[in-house]
C-alpha cells in the first residue's frame, strides 16, 4: 500500500487488538501515511499459531512473543479497552485514559483456554514464563488427555506425542470427524491417520461427563475421567482445547445493535460495522462465515485500511470476498496435513511450509524485527 499524496487533518485511526489482523492493519496504516494508535493489553504480539509448540518445547515460547514498542514506538499503547464512546469517538481504557479516533478498527479476536490462547494482561517475560511452567507439567505427566478434536486439539495431541513419544496421549472428541468441518473430508481423514501413526489414542463421539470436577493444566496423578458413553480412564494431565468465544468485552455495550448472538460484529462487504461508516472490524471478531485464521485476518486488514484511505479521497470502497478454504495443520514438527485454495496438499509440503517453523518468520518479518 503506497504512501498517500494528502491525508486530511484530524485523521487518527485507532486499532483495538494487536493480533494478526491488528499488526497487519497497523503496518498498512503506517505505509499509507496515516496517524494511528495500536492498543493491546500485552506488551508483545503473540504468534499464537505456534503456542502449542511453545507448550511442549523448552525455550520455544520466547520466539512466539514479539515486542510491539520496538516496531510501532509511540503509536503503540498497552492497556485494556473498557468501552468505546461512539458519540464522542473515544476509546476508553481501564484507568480512564481516552484516545480519540476518526476511524476505528476492531480486531479483538477470540478467547479460549491456555495454552492455545494467552489473552491476559501480561508482560513479555511473564507470558514466556507461563509457557515454560506449563512444559514442566507436561514433562512430569506419564499420560495426557486432550479434550476437543477440532484443529487446536488435533495439533496439541500431535505436538505432545511428537516431542514425548513415550507418553500416553488420549484425544477425546464429541464428534466422529476430527479437525475443522470446513476442511475436505480427505484432509480430516489424514489428520486422523497421522494421530494414529504417532500413537495417539482416540475416543470419538464422546464427551467428558465430569469436566467440572477435574483440574486443567495442572498435573495430578491418576485423575479419573468418565464419559457420557460410560467409559472411564485415568490421566495425569488434562488440557482443554474447546470453548473458543469471541472477545467482545471492549465493544459489546456500545455496539449492541451491531453484535450477533455469539458476540461477533456484523460487517458489510466493505468490513464496516453495521450502522457505522467509520468503524471497521476484522479477523475472528467478525460474523464472516469462514474459518477463523490468521491468514484471513491479514486479508481483512488490507481491505479495511484500503477502504479508510478510499473513503478519505472519495474513491469507491473495496469489497472483501471469501474464497476457497486454505488451512494447514501442523501435526508436530515432522508432519502436517492441509489444503490450499480447496485442494489437498501432500503431507511433506505442509511439513515444509508450516510445521517446521509454524510461520514464525512471517510475523518477525512483518514486525520488522530479528528473530532470536
Amino acid at each position: 500500500m503506497g504512501s498517500q499524496a494528502s491525508i486530511p487533518e484530524g485523521v487518527h485511526v485507532v486499532v483495538v487488538g494487536g493480533g494478526f489482523g491488528g499488526i497487519a492493519a497497523a503496518q498498512h496504516l503506517r505505509s499509507g501515511g496515516l496517524d494511528f494508535t495500536l492498543i493491546d493489553m500485552r506488551d508483545a504480539f503473540h504468534h499464537n499459531v505456534a503456542s502449542l509448540r511453545a507448550s511442549v518445547q523448552p525455550g520455544f515460547a520466547r520466539r512466539t512473543f514479539i515486542p510491539y514498542a520496538e516496531t510501532f514506538g509511540d503509536s503503540f499503547v498497552q492497556g485494556r479497552v473498557e468501552r468505546v464512546d461512539t458519540e464522542r469517538q473515544m476509546v476508553i481504557l481501564q484507568g480512564g485514559r481516552e484516545i480519540q479516533y476518526s476511524h476505528l478498527i476492531l480486531c479483538t479476536g477470540t478467547d479460549g483456554p491456555f495454552p492455545g490462547k494467552f489473552n491476559t494482561v501480561a508482560s513479555y517475560e511473564t507470558a514466556v514464563q507461563a509457557y515454560e511452567d506449563f512444559i514442566q507439567q507436561v514433562q512430569a505427566a506419564d499420560s495426557v488427555l486432550v479434550i476437543g478434536g477440532g484443529s487446536t486439539g488435533v495439533e496439541m495431541a500431535a505436538e505432545i506425542k511428537t516431542e514425548y513419544p513415550d507418553k500416553k496421549v488420549v484425544l477425546i472428541h464429541s464428534r466422529v470427524g476430527l479437525a475443522d468441518p470446513e476442511l475436505l473430508s480427505s484432509v480430516r481423514q489424514q489428520a486422523k491417520e497421522v494421530l494414529l501413526e504417532k500413537g495417539v489414542e482416540l475416543l470419538l463421539g464422546q464427551k467428558v461427563k465430569n469436566l467440572s470436577e477435574l483440574k486443567l493444566n495442572v498435573i495430578q496423578k491418576n485423575m479419573v475421567v468418565t464419559t457420557d458413553k460410560g467409559e472411564t480412564l485415568t490421566t495425569d494431565l488434562i488440557i482443554s482445547c474447546t470453548g473458543l468465544r469471541v472477545n467482545s468485552a471492549a465493544y459489546a455495550s456500545d455496539f449492541s445493535g451491531s453484535v450477533a448472538d455469539n458476540g461477533a460484529l456484523k460487517v458489510n462487504n466493505h468490513l464496516q460495522v453495521e450502522g457505522f461508516s467509520n468503524v471497521f472490524a476484522l479477523g475472528d471478531c467478525t460474523d464472516i462465515s469462514e474459518p477463523k485464521m490468521a491468514y484471513h485476518a491479514g486479508l481483512h486488514a488490507a481491505v479495511a485500511v484500503t477502504n479508510i484511505i478510499n473513503s478519505l479521497s472519495g474513491k469507491q470502497l473495496t469489497e472483501y470476498r471469501t474464497g476457497n478454504v486454505t488451512m494447514l495443520l501442523a501435526m508436530g514438527r515432522d508432519d502436517g496435513v492441509g489444503q490450499f485454495n480447496g485442494l489437498r496438499l501432500p503431507r511433506f509440503l505442509v511439513t515444509l511450509g508450516k510445521s517446521r517453523d509454524l510461520l514464525l518468520w512471517k510475523s518477525w518479518r512483518e514486525m520488522q524485527q530479528k528473530q532470536p
